[in-house]
């Protein structure tokens, strides 16, 4: 099989995951006790995390749902060589500055499950996690550009993360993704899960598409939808599946519309349903990255953005990437978390001393409808 890769032809650097060895995390902490934890790990002299609020009270109607939670750029490795953050802090890119902003970011929203993307420390996260009742589930990309960085932890990858007092692993699967039969260097992870207390199973599945912009690009990222799609679609077989990612694609892109308008798992958008249904139409807060020729805006309820960043290539961009799409004949989404304002966010925009990753975590509580119920009582 061949394979298209990352186009590096730098000599691979191939480290073990062992950066995180000696993290001690005290025993029997809950879950606030850590989010305090890591708020005393980071020190005193540090900002606190960016604070954000749900699109509806949190109220206990989560009890017998899920709450997903999908968050991208967690690596250490690119983000302090490879990503350009021209704006932001040396000292705020550092992986011991960064650490405990992710586990504060994730624990102090209480996902069931956690979607993540660029991921290079996977040890820190199922360690950390674990004291929590997270079972975690890692692929890394087949040719990672953190390899042809020195000093990395491993290459990066996709992992999911999932609370075994609430689910039971039934299978799961994974993918390199491909692009006319030739594997890319993007990777899927897709996992069945059951709910303990109904015995009800779903999937969720996550993924990374190919950055950069061009129409060549772009194509490439509508063929790997397409195999993601198919990958899916085989894993959950006619399970309700809940999709996550970071797609590097604006909803002007071939690839939102190929996912939209998959019949067999008819999927839409969590954030813009929701969105939708409660009229809320959030204007961007800057000029997006300008659309590749060819490709119009489209009108939709999606979050004005996802990532905010300013780099030294590409200067400040502000736009819709990443998403958390869902079966919407056997789920229904009931609220998710909102987005920060610019001025609680910053001139110098994310990754900061305030926010760990330049994409913002997207987090979205879902239910079983009522006709998904009534079939599997049927059956």
């Amino acid at each position: 099989m061949m394979r298209m890769g990352s186009f590096n032809s730098a000599p691979k650097i191939n480290n073990a995951d062992t950066q995180d060895d000696f993290v001690d995390i005290p025993a029997g902490l809950s879950s606030s006790d850590l989010v305090h934890h890591c708020m005393r790990m980071r020190g005193d002299n540090l900002p606190p995390l960016l604070t954000r609020s749900f699109l509806k009270p949190i109220g206990n109607d989560i009890t017998d749902g899920v709450r997903v939670l999908q968050l991208n750029s967690v690596s250490k490795t690119l983000g302090q060589n490879n990503d350009g953050f021209v704006r932001c802090p040396d000292e705020a890119l550092t992986w011991e500055c960064r650490k405990y902003l992710i586990i504060q970011e994730i624990i102090q929203n209480d996902p069931d499950i956690v979607c993540l993307q660029e991921v290079d420390h996977f040890k820190f996260l199922q360690s950390v996690l674990g004291t929590q009742q997270y079972e975690g589930i890692f692929y890394p990309k087949p040719d990672s550009p953190c390899l042809y960085i020195s000093e990395n932890n491993g290459p990066d990858g996709c992992a999911i993360f999932f609370k075994k007092n609430k689910f039971e692993l039934v299978n799961y699967d994974t993918r390199i993704l491909e692009v006319w039969r030739v594997q890319s260097n993007q990777v899927a992870i897709a996992a069945n899960l059951k709910v303990l207390e109904t015995g009800k199973e779903f999937s969720v599945c996550t993924t990374h598409l190919k950055a950069r912009n061009g129409a060549l690009l772009s194509k490439l990222r509508n063929e790997q939808g397409k195999d993601l799609l198919r990958f899916a679609q085989h894993v959950a077989e006619t399970r309700p599946i809940i999709m996550c990612g970071d797609f590097n694609a604006e909803p002007c892109e071939p690839v939102y519309k190929t996912i939209l308008q998959h019949k067999p798992l008819a999927l839409t958008s969590a954030y813009a349903d929701l969105l939708a249904a409660h009229g809320i139409r959030l204007p961007k807060p800057v000029q997006s990255e300008s659309h590749d020729e060819g490709e119009e805006p489209v009108d939709n309820h999606e979050p004005p953005f996802t990532t905010w960043k300013i780099r030294e290539d590409g200067g400040e961009v502000c736009h819709t990437i990443d998403y958390v799409f869902y079966s919407k004949d056997k789920l229904k989404v009931n609220n998710c978390l909102m987005f920060p304002q610019d001025q609680e966010i910053g001139l110098d925009r994310t990754p900061s001393f305030r926010y760990p990753s330049d994409h913002f975590s997207l987090v979205c509580d879902f239910e079983f409808t009522e006709s998904y119920e009534t079939n599997e009582t049927s059956h």
